[in-house]
């Protein structure tokens, strides 16, 4: 049977399809909320009390962090909000009150915890962003008996509200005892995909949530055993997620990129960033647009697909950076770019590549070309010769063969220009420059299963037909469809030059 392949064209149109919704959906987000400090100053001598620096703080500003930091992320993508969370009855708490109502399509309900005080991070940096030093402020007492029921009423009334629901928590006692619970069996009850960003060892609490998204270092503590490897990553997510009862783990590998890991099986997906600035926040990142994803309808695949490009984008900036809608559709057509400048490669690589396709009793096919100027014809050539074949490896005339055999002047593109024209076409998957003038020795490299020309040719003109079809394999004439050609649409455009002169 044919294994039926991707269409990578439809693919990254879906994912972006998926990404424009994000707007549409409304989250309700729950979890431990920061106000996280930052002051900035000069750093030219040494305390005389102690041999630490002396700070001339020249600026200092507030942001929401923890599930606040979740929050920042959703707002930016364009989500519509509802923020649940606890503060002390303290400065601290009021701040965040003010930020929370800053932000544009986030409502939100703070509960003044009985004896708490609003958990404050403030980190010290030089001008230079040479982080210095950070001091907690926090209680991490679990919340009262009054508190939780306080919660679970609000919860209540907006779980049907919303698309998804997300929990972020940081152990400072929000989401321990029995909230979390309550919440993730009140979304399953309304049909709504649970995301849940853990912390601790206890992950019982999370029974029955969509997906947990722990960092390597938090599945190692709650597994005990080693995560060294991609392997290792597996067999202890599927040990969590078997002894957790949820339905899939992700786990965030940092410069690695991510593993997703279900019932049916693992996907490792690569970092999509080469240059990582700063790696905070990057875990509230890949939740919030996680759980927007899986709101849109999204496949699990495909959301940790678009999570994963949401977080190379903000690890490359400094501090709690936010992404938007326009960020990750681009890291998206980035990659598929890239993707398709994968497919261009050397005769070496393309006869392995190709044995390797043989060996998966795929049937492999072959055309050529010079392919100046994409036109239709063309088009209709290369899907007609896809769905001849199981992959379809691209000769391309290099720059010189050209110019031998169509003169001066051509081709109009270069030859790498060509090739990333080609590699972008969903039916083509290699493409090889050759400079012979003709593909006779591409062909008896790759030894193709069938060998494709448009039927403008006549059998006995096809390079390579008598070679083919003595090892077994065919020739195929396909259609050709109207009077296009590159080089009538040359001439077509210096006649209309000519006449714009």
């Amino acid at each position: 049977m044919r294994e039926k392949l991707p269409n990578p064209t439809e693919r990254l149109a879906a994912l972006t399809e998926i990404v424009s919704g994000f707007a549409e959906r409304r989250i309700l987000c729950v979890g431990d909320v920061m106000l996280d400090r930052f002051i900035y100053g000069g750093v030219k001598r040494i305390s005389p009390e102690a041999p630490v620096p002396i700070i001339n703080v020249t600026r200092e500003h507030s942001e929401l962090g923890g599930a606040g930091n979740v929050l920042r992320n959703l707002v930016a993508l364009g989500a519509r909000n509802f923020f649940v969370s606890v503060v002390g009855d303290d400065d601290a708490g009021g701040d965040v009150g003010k930020l929370l109502g800053a932000l544009d399509k986030a409502e939100y309900y703070l509960c003044d915890g009985s004896g708490r005080e609003t958990t404050i991070k403030t980190r010290f940096f030089s001008q230079h962003n040479h982080h210095l030093l950070r001091a907690d402020k926090e209680t991490v007492e679990p919340l009262s008996s009054a508190d939780i029921a306080d919660l679970e009423r609000v919860i209540t009334s907006q779980i049907n509200t919303v698309d998804a629901v997300v929990l972020s928590d940081y152990g400072k006692g929000v989401l321990n005892g029995s909230l979390s619970s309550f919440i993730i069996a009140a979304a399953s009850k309304a049909g709504k995909p649970t995301v849940v960003d853990p912390k601790g060892v206890d992950y019982h609490r999370y029974k029955g949530a969509s997906v947990l998204t722990p960092n390597r270092a938090e599945l190692e503590q709650v597994t005990g055993g080693p995560v060294n490897t991609e392997g290792a990553i597996v067999d202890a997510a599927q040990t969590l997620r078997a002894a957790a009862k949820v339905s899939a783990v992700l786990v965030t590998r940092s410069g690695d990129g991510m593993t997703l890991v279900e019932a049916d099986g693992a996907k490792h997906m690569l970092a999509t960033t080469r240059e990582v600035a700063d790696v905070t926040g990057a875990g509230d990142t890949v939740v919030a647009t996680l759980a927007l994803a899986l709101a849109c309808g999204a496949s699990l695949s495909d959301a940790a697909y678009l999570a994963n490009a949401a977080a190379g984008v903000v690890v490359a900036r400094h501090g709690t950076a936010a992404v938007s809608t326009p960020d990750i559709t681009a890291a998206v057509l980035h990659d598929g770019l890239a993707h398709a400048e994968q497919k261009i490669v050397d005769r070496t690589t393309a006869g392995a590549r190709a044995k390797s396709w043989r060996e998966k009793k795929l049937k492999i096919g072959f055309t050529n070309g010079c392919f100046d100027l994409l036109h239709p014809g063309h088009v209709s050539l290369l899907r007609q010769a896809r769905e001849a074949c199981d992959r379809l490896i691209v000769g391309l005339n290099s720059d010189l063969s050209i110019q031998r055999l169509k003169g001066a002047g051509r081709p109009v593109q270069n030859e790498m220009a060509r090739a990333a024209v080609m590699a972008s076409l969903a039916p083509v998957d290699l493409v090889v420059v050759f400079g012979e003038d003709t593909p006779m020795g591409l062909i008896s490299a790759l030894r193709p299963d069938v060998l494709v020309k448009g039927a403008d040719y006549a059998r006995t003109d096809v390079v390579g037909g008598d070679f083919v079809e003595g090892y077994g394999g065919r020739v195929v004439l396909v259609d050709v469809i109207g009077p296009y050609s590159t080089t009538a649409t040359i001439a077509a455009m210096n006649s209309a030059q000519k006449v714009k002169i």
